[in-house]
């Protein structure tokens, strides 16, 4: 079994500040309507958590947060 981190989104709490995107754009976008977070991955890549945690830290409306998840090594198969 594999540990494999996420990041949720809270949109309506979102104050589109935008540090999420500043930290990690490969997580993390966007809406061009209103500024939102739009997470871009379902699971954070390896080698990317600690990016992940940093905008999660650094979120001034405290929107996101991690979750860890046990990931089936057979899954996707």
């Amino acid at each position: 079994m594999v540990t494999a981190m996420r990041v949720v989104a809270d949109r309506e709490r979102c104050c589109s500040a935008g540090r999420c995107v500043d930290t990690a754009a490969d997580l993390f976008d966007q809406e061009e309507e209103d500024g939102r977070v739009v997470v871009l991955a379902d699971r954070v890549p390896a080698g990317r958590e600690e990016d992940a945690r940093e905008a999660v830290e650094l979120c001034p409306s405290r929107a996101l947060r991690v979750e860890d998840d046990a990931a089936d090594p057979g899954e996707g198969r």
